[in-house]
């Protein structure tokens, strides 16, 4: 009888000149990136820092510390208290709903990547919902050119989490821009 001969194992590979698509665990490692920046720089300035204290650092950026029980540009900072909870469930439903089309999507980069910035930010500020209660800013900019728009043209106050969100907003719309592009 002839003895059997174990099957030959494929190894996939990517095509030449191509680069192997990101898989889930990059993503999520960006992610981690953006929420590990994001605590310690709060926790720096939370050791640092009373709140309101305020150093300037050039003619049109401070670091403060701020408290923003709210969300963005301190939406709902007056509510009762609630809002704490409201944005720790949204953060959570998020974070599922991007690791969701991070898995069904690794190929699309900039798609991925932005998302993957969101979820980092969307996390972080989670974390300090859950720990403190309102989210730990200090990032603040102030330029005359903003005074119709801001009292005494200063920027709302914010932080790397803040940022990161930012950035993966940009990301979203310039990867749609270019696909719909891209469609025509």
């Amino acid at each position: 009888m002839p003895s059997a001969k174990p099957a030959a194992q494929t190894v996939s590979r990517p095509a030449r000149g191509r680069a192997a698509l990101p898989t889930l665990w990059l993503w999520l490692g960006l992610a981690l990136l953006i929420i590990v920046a994001d605590q310690l720089t709060k926790t720096l300035v939370a050791a640092r820092f009373s709140l309101g204290d305020s150093v300037t650092i050039t003619s049109y950026f401070n670091l403060v510390r701020a408290h923003n029980p709210g969300a963005a540009f301190s939406f709902l900072a007056g509510a009762s208290g609630w809002q704490r909870w409201f944005f720790v469930g949204l953060g959570a439903v998020a974070s599922v709903f991007i690791i969701w089309m991070l898995r069904r999507h690794p190929g699309e980069r900039l798609f991925c990547l932005a998302i993957s910035l969101i979820l980092g930010g969307a996390v972080g500020n989670v974390i300090d919902r859950l720990l403190h209660g309102h989210v730990i800013d200090f990032l603040q900019f102030h330029w005359r050119f903003l005074s119709p728009l801001f009292p005494g043209g200063y920027f709302p106050s914010f932080n790397i989490a803040d940022a990161a969100i930012t950035a993966g907003a940009v990301g979203l719309i310039l990867d749609e821009l270019l696909r719909v592009r891209r469609g025509r």
